[in-house]
Formats: structure tokens, C-alpha cells, sequence
């Protein structure tokens, strides 16, 4: 019987030219791709790998390197289309250590092939127990020996016998972890740019029809000036509007970076490979008929994208409104939109091709310019977190507006975000609120948990498409503000206090309205504006004018504009009530506003709103980017023997799992006390009973006085359930009479020594989310809080900053401060729970579910009443914290 291995072994992946490959683990039925592959090896190569001269393998010698059990001996390869053009191998030598060696086709070398097969093989390795990879290299590979030094693991060299052997211990380091991100965003980036910066486009499919799809983009990409050849592709007629046809991709005298397809679903497949052939870097398929048909059209989809990764070609699409990038050195307009908007710095990624038409005329009607645009449509492979990567390393783009209706990989997203958002602002419409088209019921967050973890990542989300451009132009044209106190200038005494009013419902701070009157003309406005902007107590300005009668528009908008100019604080306008860049609001600039152009928005409130968000977003900009801190009393080893015991104690066979991960087992409760003590955590003591005398003897025991609740862990969601303060047998007595009356006789209770009090009960949990991994909640311990749910979610593992703010994101975290009459208690404490709470889940992705409940957080420490904790075998690894993949 063929050995197996597990499906996560398999992994599309982008060379570090952008290109894409396919990496799987050998099969026997590799043989003739092995012997192929071989033969197209230089002699040069083959010396390196053997130590001399080999010209072909045996067929011992082939099926050897074929047949591998997936435990002691791995080999992993890397495909593109049928024929394979790199293998990498380990055999284990001994306990924990195993030698490798990699071989790469000389027309593959210097793509970074290698190193992404030594990531994923470093990961299988891990995997099955082994600790060091050892290799022996000639002192002349200069490849290999680099290789495995820039890999980011602790390696050390020993010359011997003419041989270098270089060990490489396999635990990941901070270094390694930042080889593999940068490795993934350079890669990225560059396969995002060779579609937005093709040298030619081919249109396959572009019809003699007026109004056809095909010859819509033909006709916008020669309309737009394309500044590289244009190619119609039609099997049949000789041109298409003016320009010379060809009946196939492969009979174009040029070279082609990218095809534009829109022949129907039925014959994208055989378009595709036939680009493949033609050596085409990139698709873009406006083609309807797939993943939105159901499940037929998703098949067809799903296998669009698994042909095209495999002969490395990205995809935007299918059924997408295209791409377009307003470079003049490029002058891309690859899409069903006629009208595209100007230059400008906002780069614009759209999931939705039904909107994209609609979504870059409001951009153009408000005068907005933006860098770039792509249309995602079914999201077949070409994703949001692409287009961060490569708008993170486009010196064009300034601001990013996302609509999103899914999340492909939200861990990815989030993390890609929270690191792009420190220097350039993400602004999402994110429709649904469910990723990858989940119900919320399956993911377990509700969807204020992915607001919560966007605030977390620096992400800007807003509720609808008006905001997400209101917001936009003032990220595009305004710096950001250092605070949030606002000025006031206005014309309009009941717009001020409208305005006034606005401020304080979104979290702003506004001065008094200065109302200059209705006949207040551009040396009023300029006066005004100017020593507002120069008190030391204001961080913005938002300036209404709307005269009762026009003709001095000119004059004020050039005063606004001279004075907001150098003062280095944002300015928005209500200026006669336009929506967007008003023209003599606008910084002259090639084909769009430039920087220090005023957006106006069409009344104050919407201004004020664009504000609060922008200054929202700057405070946590602001604030210094630390990773979470070494923590003291943390037994990471002793907590994941505890884990994998009692897992295993419940499935005695899943450790025999050829596969190393079973699907997703059963849930197994473990002693989260025990488990809570490896991170420095205690549960206060607590005894269970089931009868008077059980409970007055533990009461003798733990201590008087004392507190009696029902042990059912649900209990605590309903009223009545607790009793405080008891002093003396004959209250904790009356207590289990009471309950035994409610619940039966034989209730289960649980007895604890009463916690010091004054104190504010709180809750905390931990939920291992499908499609965000390990995420922390907090709330209060109040019914009332519980009846609102009140919550607030962040991604494990928490830094202070994230800690802190997870407890000051609930409405009724005032309670912890003192406020409403209650004490103020020990919020450090607190916080540092949470950062021990989210070290455990970011370690364990075993913990299905952790319930901190209640957390009674006192004047000086935050105790844990009780706790419960979910364990299940995951299906497989995280794989967004492993080596690069496509998601």
C-alpha cells in the first residue's frame, strides 16, 4: 500500500520573480517526470549534488528516490505544468537529525525555488520530530552553501575531507520568520506588478460585436493610449476596431505579459494553457459562467485556478471588471469601465465586478485620482492580500480603499494590514461580515469581533460605500491629525452647533463654533481659520461655508487653501455643499489634486465622520509597535505534553495518523486549572458537591466565609444562581436547600472561599476561529453586560498595547475605572491575564475554547473563579504562520 501524507504538504506558491509554482511531496508515479527532469540537468549540477559525474539514474536508483515513507525519508518537488523542476530530500540519520540536499533545473536557478522548497520541507521535518538537517556541500556550491546561511536558522559550518558540512537547527528564529515574510512579500508584490505593468496585453475574444465584452476592453485599452502593442485574438476575422486580429495567442509575433479573456467558460481552460505555452505572465478572465453558477461553475473555477498556478500564470477574476493603472508609463486600462479615473495616490481593489463600474465613477465624479484599480471578482486566485503586498511596496499609491465581500485567509489579511497600516492607511468596506461566505454560527465571532480585529490590525472600516470615499479623500489629500480636539469655522450659527454636536457623538472634541455670519467673505474665513489652526489646542478644522448668496466662492477657497497650506493639520470643508474635490478647492496637480487639497463633503455631520475615523486611526498609529514580551512563569513544554496527554488519552490511535493530523477530533475537556498554571495563572480553589454536608464540609475547608453557585458552567448566564458572603454551616445549608429545590436533589455545586471584595466581575475567553485562528474575547461579568453582549475581540498573542485596549473597547469598561459609584480596581492585572491568556492560545491550537469565568478583578489582582477549557485535534497546522503559500 502507497505511504501517505498529509494534504497540507501540498501548497501553491510565487517565486521571487512573481511567477508560481506547484510543491508536493514525491509519488512513486514520478518516475519518467524524475528521469525527465534529470536529463535537462547541466553536468555542473549534477557534480554538485553526487560529487561527480552521473549521466543518468538507474532505475534502482529512480525508484528509490520515488518510493518514500513520509516519515524518515521525505522528498518534496516543485512543479510547473506537468514537468517538474526541482526536488528536495531529506533522509533521517539518527535521533532528531536528518541530511538533505535539493536539486534545481538550470533554467529554474535563481528563481527561489529552492529556498521556498527548503521552507516547506523544514516544516515537514518539524513535523515528524526532526530537530537538524545536515548537509555535505563542495566548498564550490556557492548556491547551497548561501542558501542554507540566508534561511534565517541557526547554522554551523566544519570543513572536512573537501566537504563542508553545514548543520542547520530547524527551530524557527525571529530571523527565519522575517526571511520567510519578506521572501512572501517580494514574491508577491512582483506577481501583482507584472500584471498592473504589462509591456503588451493580448484581448482573447475580442468580437467585431458592438457592446461585446471582449471588444469593450479592446476598445477602453486603446482608448486609454496602452503604451505597449495591443493584440485581438479572434479565430476568425482579420482586425478589430482598426487593429490587426490573430486567430490564436500562440500566433502572435510578440511576446504577451498579459490576456485579457472573455471567450465563454466552456473555453477558458484550453485559453489558458495555450498562454502558458506562449510564455504569458498573467490572466485576466472577465468571463462569466463560474463559482457564481453554483457548484458546476465552481469546479470549473476552482480548476481555472489549479492550471493556471501550475504553468505559474496569477488570474484576476473570473467575472471581474478588469485592471487598470493610470502610470503614464503604462496607461492601463484593462477593464469594462470606460471611465477611469485620473493619477492619483489611492490604490482601489474592488471584490465586486458588478459594482467596479459604478465604484470608479463615484471615485471620478468626486474628483479623486487613484494609482491603480483591480476588479477580484470570484477571487478565483489573485486576492486583497496581493494587492497589499504589492500597494505596501508602490511608491504611487499612498492609500488603500478595499471593498471586500469575503476574506480568503483573514489571518493573513489581518496580519498583512497591522503591519501596512504603520505606514500607509487601509480603508475596507467589508460586506457580509462573515469570512469565505461563512455563517457567523460556524465561525463562532460575531461580526463586531472582526470591527474589533480590524481596529486591532490599524484597519479603517466603514459602513458603506459614501464613507469609504469620504474617508478616502481625506487619507489622499489632508495629513493626518495629532489629536482630537476640533475647530469650528462656519457662516451658519445652526451648522456650527450641528457640526458642534456631530463632534461629541463620534468621540471628537470641538471648540466653540466660531460663526463668522452670513456675509463672511475670504479675508474673514482666512482670519478665522488661521488662528484657529495656530492654537496649540486644536488638531483639525472643519469649515462650513455655505453663503445664503454666491459669488465670492473663488476668493474664499483660495484663502482656505493659502492658510491650511503649511499648517500641518488637517481641513475639511461643507463648502456649499459639494460632495468631493471642489474644483476651487483642489492643489493643481499633472491629472488630479494634489496633496493640500480640501475635500469637501456635503453636510458637516459627513465630515465630522470621515474625521473621527481618520483620528481614530492616527492615535493608533501613534502608538509604538512592540511585540508581545517575554513572560515570566510561562512552561510552554509542559503545557503542550499536558495537551497532547490528555488528547491523546481520549483517541489512543490518532498519534498512528500516517497522515500526522487527523481531521478535526471530537472536543475533550481538559483541567484548565492545570493547564492555566503553566502560564502563571490560578484558579481560585473550588470543591464540587452534591449534598449539605459535602458542601458544609468543604466550606470547613477552604475557608469562611464563603460563596455557593451551581456548577453547571451555563449557570453563571442566569440570575439567581449565586450566594455570597456565607459565614456558618447553617447559611451554606440553606443555600443547597434553596438550590436543591430550584434544580433537584443532587444539584451539583460548587463551593469557594469568598474572593476579596470590593471587586467588578469580568470574563475572558479564548476561541480557536477556523478562519482567524486563536482569538481572545473580554467582556463584564454583569448580566446586563452579558444580555448586551458587550465584548470585545483581539487576535492572540496580545502585546500591553493590544491588552489594554481589549479592555477599553467594552461600553462598560468605565466600571473598572472607578466611575458609577464603583471602586477602581486593578486593571494591570487584568491586562497582563489577558496577554498570559493569549500566549496560551497563540501556543496551543489545540485549546478549541478557554472560559475565564468569572475573572473577579479586585483593588490589587484579578482573580480566576472558574474555568473551563476545550481541547481538539486540529485538522492541520496554521498554516498562515508556516511556510509561503497561495491561499
Amino acid at each position: 500500500m502507497e505511504a501517505q501524507y498529509p494534504a497540507h504538504w501540498e501548497a501553491d506558491v510565487v517565486l521571487a520573480d512573481g511567477g508560481t509554482a506547484h510543491v508536493r511531496p514525491i509519488r512513486p508515479a514520478d518516475a519518467d517526470r524524475l528521469r525527465s527532469f534529470y536529463s535537462r540537468l547541466s553536468d555542473e549540477s549534477i557534480y554538485f549534488r553526487f560529487f561527480g559525474p552521473r549521466p543518468r539514474l538507474s532505475d534502482r536508483e529512480v525508484e528509490r528516490f520515488t518510493n518514500v515513507d513520509y516519515v524518515s525519508r521525505v522528498a518534496l518537488i516543485a512543479t510547473i505544468g506537468a514537468e517538474m523542476v526541482a526536488v528536495i530530500r531529506y533522509d533521517r540519520t539518527g535521533p532528531g537529525e536528518a541530511e538533505v540536499a535539493f536539486l534545481v533545473e538550470d533554467a529554474h536557478q535563481g528563481r527561489g525555488v529552492a529556498s521556498v522548497l527548503l521552507e516547506h520541507l523544514a516544516a515537514t521535518a518539524r513535523e515528524r520530530g526532526i530537530e537538524r538537517f545536515v548537509a555535505d556541500v563542495l566548498p564550490a556550491n556557492m548556491r547551497m552553501t548561501g542558501l542554507l546561511r540566508q534561511a534565517g536558522y541557526t547554522a554551523q559550518s566544519q570543513f572536512e575531507d573537501g566537504v563542508v558540512r553545514m548543520t542547520l537547527d530547524l527551530t524557527p528564529t525571529d530571523t527565519s520568520t522575517e526571511v520567510t515574510i519578506s521572501r512572501e512579500h517580494r514574491a508577491e508584490s512582483r506577481s501583482i506588478a507584472r500584471l498592473l505593468t504589462p509591456g503588451s496585453v493580448a484581448v482573447i475574444g475580442a468580437s467585431r460585436e458592438p457592446g461585446g465584452v471582449g471588444q469593450t476592453v479592446l476598445r477602453n485599452l486603446l482608448a486609454a493610449d496602452f503604451t505597449g502593442p495591443v493584440y485581438p485574438v479572434h479565430r476568425e476575422v482579420r482586425a478589430v476596431a482598426g487593429v490587426r486580429a490573430y486567430p490564436s495567442v500562440s500566433e502572435i509575433d510578440g511576446d504577451v505579459d498579459l490576456a485579457v479573456v472573455a471567450v465563454p467558460a466552456e473555453g477558458v481552460l484550453d485559453v489558458v494553457k495555450e498562454c502558458a505555452e506562449k510564455g504569458v505572465h498573467g490572466l485576466v478572465v472577465v468571463s462569466s459562467g463560474f463559482g457564481e453558477t453554483g457548484d458546476q461553475g465552481r469546479a470549473r473555477q476552482d480548476e481555472l485556478a489549479r492550471i493556471a498556478r501550475s504553468y505559474g500564470l496569477r488570474v484576476v477574476g473570473p467575472n471581474c471588471l478588469g485592471i487598470a493603472n493610470t502610470d503614464p508609463a503604462v496607461k492601463l486600462n484593462a477593464t469594462l469601465a470606460a471611465t477611469v479615473p485620473g493619477r492619483g495616490r489611492v490604490g482601489f481593489f474592488s471584490q465586486s465586478g458588478a459594482l467596479g463600474t459604478a465604484l470608479l465613477q463615484r471615485v471620478a465624479q468626486r474628483g479623486m485620482g487613484i494609482s491603480s484599480f483591480v476588479s477580484a471578482g470570484n477571487r478565483a486566485d489573485v486576492s486583497g492580500n496581493d494587492l497589499l503586498q504589492y500597494w505596501e511596496e508602490d511608491d504611487s499609491t499612498e492609500v488603500i480603499l478595499l471593498y471586500l465581500e469575503s476574506l480568503g485567509n483573514p489571518r493573513k489579511f489581518t496580519r498583512l494590514a497591522r503591519r501596512i497600516a504603520r505606514s500607509k492607511p487601509v480603508v475596507v468596506v467589508k460586506s457580509g461580515g462573515t469570512p469565505s461566505g461563512h455563517s457567523a454560527e460556524e465561525l463562532g465571532l460575531p461580526d463586531s469581533a472582526i470591527s474589533s480585529l480590524f481596529e486591532q490590525a490599524g484597519l479603517i472600516r466603514v459602513d458603506d460605500l459614501i464613507q469609504l470615499f469620504d474617508v478616502g479623500q481625506l487619507l489622499a489629500y489632508q495629513p493626518l491629525p495629532a489629536g482630537p480636539r476640533v475647530a469650528l469655522v462656519t457662516n451658519s450659527d445652526a451648522l456650527g452647533l450641528l457640526a458642534a454636536h456631530a463632534c461629541r457623538a463620534v468621540g471628537l472634541e470641538p471648540r466653540a463654533p466660531v460663526n463668522l455670519g452670513p456675509a463672511a467673505g475670504a479675508a474673514e474665513y482666512g482670519r478665522a481659520l488661521a488662528g484657529e489652526l495656530a492654537s496649540p489646542d486644536v488638531d483639525s478644522a472643519v469649515v462650513i461655508y455655505m453663503p445664503p448668496i454666491p459669488g465670492r466662492t473663488e476668493e474664499v477657497a483660495d484663502e482656505l487653501l493659502r492658510v491650511s497650506k503649511d499648517s500641518g493639520k488637517p481641513v475639511v470643508a461643507t463648502f456649499r455643499g459639494h460632495l468631493g474635490m471642489h474644483p476651487a478647492l483642489r492643489v493643481p496637480g499633472p491629472s488630479a489634486p494634489s496633496r493640500g487639497s480640501i475635500p469637501s463633503y456635503a453636510a458637516p455631520e459627513e465630515a465630522v465622520r470621515a474625521l473621527a475615523l481618520v483620528a481614530r486611526y492616527a492615535a493608533w498609529r501613534a502608538q509604538p509597535s512592540t511585540p508581545p514580551h517575554e513572560l515570566e512563569g510561562v512552561d510552554t513544554a509542559r503545557a503542550r505534553d499536558l495537551v497532547h496527554e490528555t488528547l491523546s488519552g481520549s483517541a489512543p490511535d490518532a498519534e498512528a495518523s500516517p497522515a500526522g493530523f487527523a481531521q478535526a477530533g471530537p472536543p475533550v475537556e481538559i483541567d484548565a486549572a492545570e493547564l492555566l498554571s503553566c502560564y502563571g495563572l490560578t484558579v481560585w480553589p473550588a470543591e464540587v458537591v452534591r449534598s449539605s454536608d459535602e458542601a458544609v464540609a468543604a466550606a470547613e475547608r477552604l475557608g469562611w466565609p464563603v460563596v455557593v453557585k451551581v456548577a453547571d458552567p451555563g449557570a453563571s448566564r442566569r440570575a439567581g444562581t449565586v450566594r455570597l458572603g456565607l459565614t456558618g454551616p447553617e447559611m451554606v445549608r440553606h443555600a443547597y436547600s434553596e438550590f436543591a429545590e430550584l434544580f433537584g436533589e443532587g444539584v451539583e455545586l460548587a463551593v469557594q472561599r469568598m474572593a476579596p471584595q470590593p471587586a467588578v466581575p469580568t470574563v475572558a475567553g479564548v476561541v480557536e476561529d477556523p478562519a482567524f485562528g486563536p482569538v481572545v474575547s473580554f467582556g463584564l461579568g454583569e448580566v446586563t453586560a452579558r444580555l448586551l453582549q458587550d465584548q470585545g475581540f483581539r487576535l492572540a498573542p496580545l502585546t500591553r498595547e493590544d491588552a489594554s485596549a481589549l479592555v477599553r473597547s467594552v461600553r462598560a469598561a468605565p466600571l473598572l475605572f472607578g466611575e458609577y459609584g464603583y471602586p477602581p480596581v486593578a486593571v494591570d492585572a487584568l491586562e497582563e491575564l489577558l496577554v498570559r491568556v493569549g500566549r496560551l492560545a497563540h501556543d496551543l491550537p489545540e485549546v478549541a475554547r478557554l472560559d475565564l469565568d468569572q475573572v473577579l478583578v479586585g483593588e490589587s489582582d484579578a482573580i480566576i473563579l472558574g474555568a473551563r477549557a476545550i481541547l481538539r485535534t486540529p485538522a492541520g497546522p496554521r498554516l498562515d504562520v508556516g511556510p509561503r503559500r497561495l491561499s
